[in-house]
């Protein structure tokens, strides 16, 4: 059984800062502390460098269907990307586009199973509701899944109404499930969409004008509601108002146990950005907002308002027409071009799985906006713990799968496209300065990054089931 021992570096977790050797053997660590002998281990010196464990992101899509295209990063690339920026877990939505949800589910691994890189684990998008539905949902345990999407917008797609949300969520609390919500009003972005096209407003800024703040905030306190009143624990994915915060923080000061994830966007972007010439590549709902927003994202950070900083990873080329070399190979797909004259057909998300821990640990611990061990919490161990996957994953401890992130906190290098290997044609932090990026990233004990060279594998990667009953934080 291989072992390999990690020695000389700074482990950093939610709860401290260790001047430790690391031993792992096999795929699991098997020790830490200080100044471990060899005992035939490959010693592998870090001194210098930082020992993460493995991003968890909560919030990707990969191989998504919209608007007469499909996101450009399948379970491969954008499982490659991710990792390259330090992640080694994943969870993706699972659209429930058959009858039974068993079959959407097998659908779903069929494409994602072959391709792996890294580990990964489903959510359940419940976007159509009836008796046969609900009967079905606790049956999603015996496969690992514990966790429920609901949306309160996309009217006539993707909305469920209250009153079935209330009914999942009642379903949820009895079998120890998690409910997510996507927070914003369906019924006011669909009047405001309608009058915006009638009048000619088709610039991609009318995609942030027509989903008012306001409507986020609104629908993160109904939700709230909703689940306080059916006994749930309820997560708010992709949280970017600084009203929503305050939704919140004020179910939380209630006593009701509501979770909040922003992702790096909001934290940087606003509806000023989707004025520019290239606009449509900050396009993605909920919408780009305020720099009073953004502050409050990051307040929302510091202070522990929100607990788990995800990417909602969802990218689609600029301009689809022109191809671009990817492991060698051209590669061209429709993407936001598509919506050239008109704002309700640009392919929705953005590029971000890769982008994830460099930026937040350039901007958020750099800056001093976060310390060491809340930039391990929101990118790691939080999201293990509401999933369902710690300590098996999230942690550093012994008997915890090897999922390391040998981190080199003194490089320093200019981001952009090339670097964060996502499979698209743009990247939101093209130029940005950063210090601070992985030099190792280990997966279950199997070196798969070093430096810039890729060692991992179609296939490689794992489906993670996940315990129910998970902690909410």
């Amino acid at each position: 059984m291989q072992a390999i021992l990690l020695k000389g570096g700074t482990i950093i977790t939610e709860d401290g800062i260790y001047e430790q050797d690391l031993r792992i053997l096999g795929e699991q660590i098997a020790e830490i502390g200080e100044d471990l002998a060899p005992d035939g281990a490959e010693v592998v010196d870090v001194s210098g460098k930082l020992i993460l464990p493995g991003g968890v992101d909560p919030h990707t899509h990969f191989d998504l269907p919209m608007f007469d295209t499909v996101s450009s990063d399948d379970h491969y690339t954008g499982h490659k990307a991710a990792a390259f920026g330090g992640t080694t877990t994943v969870m993706d939505f699972v659209p429930q586009d058959h009858e039974r949800l068993a079959e959407s589910i097998d659908v779903w691994q069929q494409k994602a199973e072959p391709k792996a890189a890294i580990d990964y684990s489903f959510h359940m998008n419940i976007t159509r509701l009836n008796d046969a539905v609900l009967i079905e949902i606790p049956q999603l345990l015996e496969r690992g899944i514990t966790t429920l999407k609901m949306f309160t917008a996309y009217n006539g797609r993707l909305r469920l109404q209250d009153g079935e949300i209330f009914r999942v969520m009642r379903v949820a609390a009895e079998h120890g499930m998690l409910p997510m919500i996507h927070a914003e009003n369906g019924d006011v972005i669909e009047i405001l969409t309608r009058e915006a096209v009638a009048a000619g407003k088709k610039d991609p800024e009318w995609h942030a004008h027509t989903r008012p703040a306001w409507g986020a905030v609104d629908a993160v306190l109904r939700s709230a509601a909703l689940a306080a009143q059916a006994g749930a624990p309820l997560y708010i994915v992709h949280v970017n108002t600084a009203g929503g915060i305050d939704q919140i923080q004020y179910a939380r000061g209630q006593g009701l146990p509501v979770m909040g994830e922003t992702c790096p966007q909001y934290l940087f972007f606003n509806v000023d950005h989707l004025k520019r010439p290239d606009g449509a590549k900050w396009v993605c709902s909920p919408p780009m907002r305020s720099e009073v927003d953004n502050e409050a994202l990051w307040q929302g950070l510091s202070d522990d308002s929100l607990q788990v900083m995800g990417t909602d990873h969802c990218p689609f080329f600029y301009d689809g027409t022109s191809p671009i070399e990817y492991e060698g190979e051209p590669v061209s797909i429709p993407g936001k071009e598509l919506g050239s004259d008109d704002f309700t057909k640009i392919p929705n998300g953005l590029p971000g799985v890769g982008d994830r821990m460099p930026i937040l640990w350039s901007y958020g611990v750099g800056q001093g906006r976060i310390t060491m061990r809340q930039f391990v919490a929101q990118t790691s161990t939080n999201p293990a713990r509401i999933f369902g996957l710690y300590p098996q994953k999230g942690a550093l401890l012994p008997g915890s799968d090897a999922d390391i992130v040998v981190w080199d906190p003194e490089r320093e290098l200019t981001y952009g496209v090339e670097i964060a290997r996502h499979r698209t044609d743009y990247n939101l932090y093209e130029g940005w300065a950063l210090k601070g990026y992985p030099d190792k990233v280990i997966l279950r004990g199997t070196l798969i990054v070093d430096g810039d060279q890729w060692l991992g594998e179609r296939g490689m990667g794992r489906f993670i089931k996940r315990k129910p009953h998970a902690p909410v934080l």
